[in-house]
């Protein structure tokens, strides 16, 4: 897909328009060119974001989504927590993997934009009027990727996936359907988390 199909589609699925879903866009897209990569139609690509919850422009995350195909969905896309924007991208057949991240300035001028007072005052994304966000959507869309991101080099990926499984089996307390390697043993009996009353 072209940018602006992408654009379109990961503002109807991100469900408001604001400047951080595009900046993931763009940081998947110079990602995906530096591995020579295309949209993960399966799991042929893993991301990793570096995003924790609940501060600002995880919205980040939507873009990546989008552009790579890498979902919470398929179980190939995991967030670390340390509270910063950037994007691991692995290309599982290869076992390369490339770092990109939104640059600093980009980031601080945003901060002073009306369109972040606003959010910071609680005034839902979706709320604000679209003269504000719409210059913000472009500048990120058309800035040149040397101005907006910091692309690192090609590495080689060291870490572990956890493989897929079918295996699943209903919980002996509750009756519900657990995947195997997640239940544990009470009494004899071979149940899910809830009801083991054990930590995950």
């Amino acid at each position: 897909m072209e940018y602006r199909e992408l654009l379109e589609l990961g503002q109807k699925f991100h469900g408001h328009k604001c400047p951080a879903m595009p900046l993931g866009l763009r940081a998947s897209l110079a990602a995906m060119k530096k591995l020579g990569v295309s949209h993960s139609p399966d799991g042929q690509l893993i991301a990793i974001l570096e995003l924790d919850e609940n501060h600002c422009a995880t919205c980040f995350a939507d873009g990546v989504q989008v552009a790579t195909g890498c979902t919470f969905g398929k179980g190939n896309i995991s967030k670390t927590g340390i509270g910063k924007w950037g994007l691991t991208l692995v290309d599982k057949k290869t076992g390369k993997a490339v770092r990109v991240v939104p640059k600093t300035e980009v980031m601080e001028k945003n901060k002073e934009t009306e369109f972040m007072k606003l959010r910071k005052s609680g005034i839902p994304a979706s709320h604000i009027d679209t003269n504000i966000v719409d210059p913000l959507i472009e500048m990120v869309s058309n800035a040149p990727e040397e101005a907006l991101l910091n692309i690192g080099e090609i590495f080689e990926y060291k870490g572990k996936e956890i493989p897929h499984t079918f295996e699943t089996r209903p919980c002996e307390i509750c009756g519900e359907m657990v995947v195997e390697r997640n239940m544990r043993f009470k009494d004899g009996k071979l149940v899910c988390i809830p009801c083991s009353g054990y930590e995950a």
